[in-house]
């Protein structure tokens, strides 16, 4: 039986900047506020849709680890905001790629979504369905948030995320994975007007709300990730103090330190980049495992430890060990299309239906 490595990884962050002080323009806030609460300072705004952020980070992924993208054999794509329920959003960019026979599906396990879709990848190739699988995770939150709601609207970014998973037949890449979802609590983190099962009345969706309980979700983040860790190291056969590197779920910087504090890991082993891009839901963790590779946290045999939760409550973790390589084979030179506007020009149109709503 093959196991199924990580051989390229790539990234795809906007380039509009949303400030903590920025947001207190528009809403009662302030940076002290935000960052004591959540270690974020800024997030980003995306100018295009989710599926070409997630062609961008893809290509990137595909040109690091040396491949065509005709190479591909599977896009598996995880977003809670997809561009179009019908196509997919990973027929897109199995289109942008060129690619012109892998199978392309989404996964929605909201924050979990890429933890989620890594495991099935590692499945697929681990069961010879499949020799090479992109996997990413991408997000376009900015879109569905609730812009009035201080303990949503501060929170999340917009970006994207992706790896290559190659079948391989040295003992390293995924190694275990655990999953669950508290489902009975799945309404205390949820967009609360939005989906099919609403009332198709266009006025419904000219303010998305959100439920979000803060301390609930706090509860069961950090002991989801926990518990999951925990039994992901038991089925690698690995314990704690046998991992190199852990790379969370950005949710914020508490759950963060939390999960890291009942783990016993010491934060010098934690990647943390949530002050910079905030919550980007499925996007955390691949983008985060770009930058603990670049930054050099991650180092060749890295044993790496990746827990999430999501909304659902969905949470799981994985164990991955890292293989020889930790610089990219090939360079991409593609980019996003160039944007004059800035993050707070973007959001306008959004805070102008706000406006139109409450009248």
């Amino acid at each position: 039986m093959p196991y199924a490595q990580i051989t390229g990884w790539g990234k795809c962050m906007p380039p509009s900047v949303l400030t903590n002080d920025d947001l207190a323009t528009f809403m009662d806030t302030s940076d002290e506020w935000i960052y004591s609460r959540t270690g974020m300072r800024e997030r980003r705004i995306s100018h295009v849709s989710v599926d070409e952020l997630a062609y961008v980070a893809a290509a990137r992924a595909i040109a690091c680890a040396g491949l065509h993208p005709n190479d591909i054999d599977g896009i598996i794509f995880g977003t809670t905001t997809p561009t179009t329920l019908a196509p997919n959003c990973a027929s897109y960019v199995q289109k942008r790629l060129g690619n012109e026979a892998a199978a392309a599906m989404d996964l929605n396990s909201a924050c979990c979504s890429f933890l989620f879709a890594l495991s099935n990848a590692a499945s697929l190739i681990r069961n010879n369905m499949m020799k090479r699988v992109v996997v990413i995770g991408a997000e376009r939150l900015s879109w569905a948030l609730d812009w009035t709601n201080r303990n949503v609207g501060v929170l999340f970014g917009d970006g994207a995320g992706a790896a290559v998973i190659e079948a391989t037949d040295e003992p390293i890449g995924v190694m275990s994975s655990k999953m669950g979802c508290y489902g009975e609590v799945r309404e205390t983190l949820a967009i609360t007007n939005f989906g099919s099962g609403f009332d198709r009345n266009l006025d419904t969706y000219s303010h998305i709300t959100w439920n979000f309980e803060g301390q609930e979700i706090f509860k069961r983040a950090t002991r989801g990730m926990v518990t999951a860790t925990e039994e992901a190291l038991e089925r690698a056969k690995l314990s704690i103090d046998e991992v190199d590197v852990v790379v969370p779920h950005q949710a914020n910087l508490r759950i963060i330190d939390a999960v890291a504090k009942r783990l016993k890991v010491p934060m010098e082993k934690v990647m943390v980049n949530v002050d910079r891009y905030a919550n980007t839901s499925a996007a955390t963790i691949p983008v985060a495992l770009c930058e603990a590779v670049e930054e050099g946290l991650i180092k060749p045999h890295s044993n790496v430890a990746i827990p999430a939760f999501g909304a659902g409550l969905t949470w799981g973790a994985s164990i991955v060990k890292w293989g020889d390589r930790v610089t990219p084979i090939n360079e991409c030179d593609i980019e996003l299309p160039p944007c004059e506007q800035s993050a707070l020009d973007l959001i306008q149109p959004y805070l102008q239906t706000v406006k139109k709503s409450a009248l």
